[in-house]
C-alpha cells in the first residue's frame, strides 16, 4: 500500500507541474501534507540523504508506471524517446519484426502481430510472450521499450531468433524471423465476393483509415456493389475520430454514434453528419474476440440503430477512453479519462477489478468455458439489458454480442497446423516455389482473378511441402493430413498469391473457406432474415 501512495504522489506532482488547467480545480480538495508536499519532501530526503547516488528521473518514472498499473489496464506511460515510436502503428512505418506489444510484468507480451508482417508469417500469435531474443533473456527489470526496440527492430533482411512462451505448451517455441518493412496500411482487403456483394477488411482505425475506406467503398460501388460485408475481426481499435468517420458512412445525418463521459469529462456526443457513402443496402459486420475499442464503437452503433447485422463472436470489451497528456520532460501519459457508451446507453467494458493479468487472460477463460464454440455458454444479467431503435434486446458489459453466432473453427487450427506455421514450413515452401516459378506464374496469370480460378498445386508440390516439414522434424499424421489437405493447399495458394500480387489477394483466395464470410453470404441470400430482425436495407 505504501508503494501505491508513493507512486500516486509522483504522478500528482508531475501532473501539477504540467500546468493543466482542468486539473488545477482538483488541488483545493487535496491536503498537500499528505500528497504533493509529502512526496516532494521525500524526493528531497532521498536526493540528499540516501546512502547511494540514484537516478532520480528513473525513480520517478518507475513510480508513475506503478501508479498507472493500479488504475486500469489501458492507462499507460510513454517515455519521451518512445513517444514517436508508440504512434507508428497508427501514423507511420518502420522496419522490424512486426508486432504490437506491451511490457507486462517485465515481459514482452504480444498484443497482435501486424497482418502480413514477418511475425504474422511465421505464426506469432496474440498473447505470446517473448522470453528470449537471439539467445538472451528478454525478461526482468532491464526490459523496457528501449531494450525491445534495440533488439527486435533492425534493417530489412536481417534475422532475429525469438523464444516464445505460449500458454498450454511446456517448452519455449523458437521462431526465426526475417525483419522487413512493416506494412502499416489499415485496410487489408477490398474486393467483390459476388456480383452484388463487396467485402472490406479493416485491421485498425488509423489516421488514414477513413480515406482508405472511402476509396475502397467507391471502388466497390463502381463494380456494382449493393451489399457489403465489413470485416472488423481482430481489429483492436485506434483513433476515435476514425471510428466516427467510418460509422458516419452508414448512418443518416444526426444519428448518435457514441457518447463519452467521466467524472472530470462532461458528456460529449459524436453524431453522423452529411450523407454517407453506404446508408442504403444490406450491411453485415463481422466481429470476434479480437474486435476492440473503436471496432466496438462502430459495430455497437450500427447494431443499436438496426443498420447492420452483426455476425461472429462476442467482442473484446473495451469501453474506456484514453487521452494523451504531455508531461514537462516531453513524455506522455495516456490516461483513461472517460467511458464511452453506444447510442442505446450500453457500456461494454469488461471487468478489470481482478487485476491486469486476469483481464488479459479473459480470452483463455472464454475458451475454457466453451464460449467460442457454444453461444449458450454466454449469460448476461437482466440489469445489462438494453434495446435497439426497433426494440431488439442487446446487452452491455463485456463486449458486443453479435446477432448471429459463428463458432471458432478449432478443427482447422490444431497442433499440427500450428506447428507447420511455427516451424516455417509454409514460408519455406512458398519461397522456394516462387524462386523456381515466379517468372512463369507472372506470365501465365496476369491478375488475381485468373490465378484464383485456374491455379492449382500439383501432387508433386504437396509432396515437396511434406518433405520441407520432415526436414524440421514434423511428420504429420497421414489420416489427419488427408482431412486437411484441401485447407492446407488453399493456404499455400493464398500465400503464393500474396507474394505474387498483394495482401488483398490472400483474402480473396481464402474467402471460400472462411466460415464468417460464408455465413454472411448465406444470410444475404435469405430474403427474410433482414426483415425478421428489423435490419435496415
Amino acid at each position: 500500500m505504501k508503494n501505491r501512495y508513493f507512486a500516486l504522489t509522483v504522478f500528482v506532482l508531475l501532473f501539477f507541474a504540467s500546468g493543466l488547467q482542468a486539473q488545477k480545480l482538483q488541488w483545493k480538495s487535496m491536503n498537500p501534507n499528505t500528497t504533493t508536499k509529502k512526496y516532494s519532501t521525500l524526493l528531497f530526503l532521498i536526493n540528499n540523504f540516501y546512502v547511494d547516488t540514484l537516478n532520480m528521473p528513473k525513480l520517478v518514472e518507475k513510480a508513475i508506471v506503478a501508479t498507472l498499473k493500479d488504475l486500469d489496464p489501458h492507462s499507460a506511460y510513454i517515455s519521451k524517446k518512445d513517444v514517436e515510436k508508440a504512434n507508428e502503428p497508427l501514423v507511420g512505418s518502420f522496419e522490424g519484426i512486426g508486432v504490437t506489444f506491451q511490457l507486462f510484468k517485465d515481459t514482452i507480451l504480444v498484443i497482435a502481430p501486424v497482418p502480413g508482417g514477418p511475425s504474422d508469417k511465421v505464426g506469432i500469435l496474440a498473447g505470446d510472450k517473448i522470453i528470449k531474443v537471439n539467445g538472451k533473456n528478454a525478461f526482468g527489470p532491464k526490459i523496457n521499450n528501449d531494450w525491445v526496440m534495440n533488439h527486435l527492430r533492425g534493417k530489412k533482411g536481417t534475422k532475429v531468433v525469438v523464444g516464445i512462451y505460449r500458454k498450454g505448451i511446456s517448452h519455449l517455441l523458437d521462431f526465426t524471423i526475417i525483419r522487413d518493412k512493416i506494412p502499416l496500411k489499415s485496410l487489408d482487403a477490398a474486393f467483390m465476393l459476388n456480383k452484388k456483394t463487396g467485402y472490406i477488411k479493416l485491421n485498425r482505425f488509423a489516421r488514414t483509415s477513413k480515406d482508405e475506406f472511402d476509396k475502397a467503398l467507391d471502388s466497390l460501388k463502381r463494380l456494382g456493389m449493393k451489399n457489403l460485408v465489413f470485416d472488423l475481426r481482430g481489429n483492436s481499435g485506434g483513433y476515435l475520430s476514425a471510428a466516427q468517420g467510418i460509422a458516419d458512412e452508414f448512418l443518416p445525418n444526426g444519428k448518435l454514434i457514441v457518447y463519452t463521459k467521466g467524472i472530470h469529462s462532461p458528456r460529449r456526443e459524436l453524431k453522423a453528419s452529411a450523407a454517407g457513402g453506404f446508408e442504403k443496402g444490406k450491411l453485415i459486420v463481422l466481429i470476434n474476440e479480437g474486435s476492440a475499442s473503436a471496432s466496438e464503437i462502430v459495430s455497437g452503433a450500427l447494431q443499436d440503430w438496426d443498420r447492420a447485422l452483426l455476425i461472429g463472436r462476442r467482442s473484446f470489451g473495451k469501453g474506456l477512453v484514453q487521452r494523451p497528456f504531455r508531461l514537462p520532460d516531453g513524455s506522455v501519459v495516456r490516461l483513461t479519462v472517460a467511458r464511452y457508451f453506444t447510442p442505446s446507453g450500453r457500456w461494454i467494458q469488461k471487468p478489470y477489478n481482478h487485476g491486469v493479468e486476469a483481464y488479459y487472460d479473459d480470452l483463455e477463460e472464454r475458451m475454457k468455458h466453451g464460449e467460442l464454440i457454444h453461444p449458450d455458454s454466454i449469460h448476461f444479467p437482466d440489469s445489462l439489458k438494453f434495446h435497439t431503435a426497433d426494440g431488439r434486446v442487446v446487452y452491455g458489459g463485456g463486449g458486443i454480442m453479435p446477432d448471429i453466432f459463428v463458432p471458432w473453427d478449432s478443427a482447422r487450427y490444431d497442433e499440427m497446423y500450428a506447428n507447420l506455421i511455427r516451424k516455417g514450413v509454409f514460408n519455406t515452401f512458398v519461397n522456394e516455389y516462387l524462386d523456381k516459378n515466379r517468372s512463369a506464374l507472372h506470365k501465365e496469370y496476369s491478375n488475381i482473378e485468373d490465378f484464383e480460378h485456374h491455379f492449382q498445386l500439383s501432387d508433386e508440390s504437396f509432396d515437396e511441402f511434406l518433405s520441407d516439414a520432415g526436414k524440421v522434424g514434423l511428420k504429420p499424421d497421414r489420416k489427419t493430413l488427408a482431412e486437411k489437405k484441401a485447407f492446407i493447399e488453399l493456404q499455400m495458394k493464398a500465400l503464393i498469391a500474396r507474394d505474387l500480387f498483394n495482401q488483398n489477394a490472400y483474402f480473396e483466395v481464402t474467402a471460400p473457406l472462411d466460415h464468417g464470410i460464408n455465413k454472411a453470404l448465406q444470410i444475404l441470400h435469405d430474403k427474410h432474415i433482414f426483415e425478421k430482425m428489423k435490419i435496415q436495407q
